[in-house]
């Protein structure tokens, strides 16, 4: 760990919380900090950025005062937790006012940042940029990392534009109606053109954001499908602790579709996503899958009493119809939970 990193960590842990401070006082806490290691500036009313001086890698993330409050320990963006804990530089760009959404970041004082950021040559000092957003903030970053040729986009079920004519199929957000998503900045997917490499992690079966994924079709753009996450995997990622292995690989430049795999595989040990999973198998329907997944869930945990139950119901089922259970695996001696 460098001097430089511990520093940063200090001093975000020298204010201690700040999930339960009001907008106005979050928002100074955080500007307190890009002013000693970095700066801070606000984009208009509701939006703001804050730079952090760190090594010569550069997250750049699109967040909102609600998810930052609500998913981290200490109320820190999520991109400058990350930061401190890797010693990465941070470019963290602010929704703080009273929509959540942050009307999908489209300023043009938000354009004119960037602009100046291009201007000045400004990513160019990094040997690696990954930008990340999920829902608004990921269409966001997608759109936005056009102002640094060669990064590395992850997003997460990301809105590739909401413009009525496009996207008339996407009636969640109605305020959206009179927004324009035609001018700069304005496309998602068009705006991926010039990153190395992108991808869109989004649930299938959450049938607009696999829309809006479809959309994003291009060579370099991988679509990654998260089965059972529903409307808001970032959260799922964040639980099963997959989110943070994902962006360090990205930064490291290893990010691969086995890392993934490796990272997803994360569920398999988290009781929320097991039952989920359980729902969709039914002991009725599928009584044989039903058996395995409880067998799963029940080695274990002593305690898990609906899984405990569906295994009898769905063993019941498989007696009734004449059918053998599935053989018992042994567990190997070094496979952990």
């Amino acid at each position: 760990m460098s001097e430089q990193k511990t520093e940063l960590e200090n001093a975000m842990s020298a204010v201690n919380d700040i999930s339960d401070l009001p907008r106005e006082d979050w928002r100074d806490a955080i500007a307190e900090l890009g002013e000693e290691l970095g700066y801070f500036q606000s984009l208009g009313d509701g939006h703001s950025v804050a730079f952090l001086d760190e090594k010569p890698c550069l997250l750049v993330t699109f967040e909102s005062y609600e998810r930052a409050t609500e998913r981290t320990e200490n109320g820190y963006p999520l991109g400058m937790t990350l930061a401190g804990q890797h010693g990465w530089s941070s470019l963290t760009i602010m929704s703080h006012g009273a929509d959540e959404t942050g009307d999908w970041f489209r300023s043009k004082k938000i354009y004119r940042y960037f602009d100046r950021l291009v201007d000045e040559g400004f990513f160019e000092d990094f040997d690696q940029v990954v930008f990340y957003g999920a829902g608004a903030c990921g269409y966001a970053a997608a759109a936005y990392s056009v102002a640094a040729p060669g990064a590395t986009v992850i997003t997460i079920a990301p809105q590739a534009t909401l413009n009525g004519r496009l996207a008339s199929w996407d009636h969640r957000f109605p305020k959206t109606r009179r927004m324009d998503f035609t001018t700069r900045y304005g496309f998602a997917p068009d705006m991926l053109e010039g990153a190395e490499k992108a991808y869109v992690f989004y649930d299938p079966r959450v049938e607009v954001d696999a829309m809006h994924a479809a959309l994003f079709n291009a060579p370099h753009v991988s679509r990654v499908p998260c089965r059972m996450f529903g409307v808001d995997p970032e959260y799922e990622l964040m639980e099963i602790g997959a989110l943070a292995p994902i962006l360090e690989a990205a930064m490291e430049s290893r990010l691969t579709q086995r890392v993934i795999t490796q990272a997803l595989r994360k569920r398999r040990d988290n009781l929320g996503y097991l039952r989920r999973l359980l729902a969709e198998t039914a002991p009725s329907s599928r009584p044989y899958q039903t058996v395995l997944l409880c067998r799963h869930v029940l080695r274990d945990r002593k305690h898990a009493p609906r899984f405990q139950r569906a295994y009898n119901a769905a063993a019941e089922i498989l007696k009734t119809q004449g059918k053998p259970l599935p053989a018992e695996r042994a567990k190997p001696e070094n496979e952990t939970a």
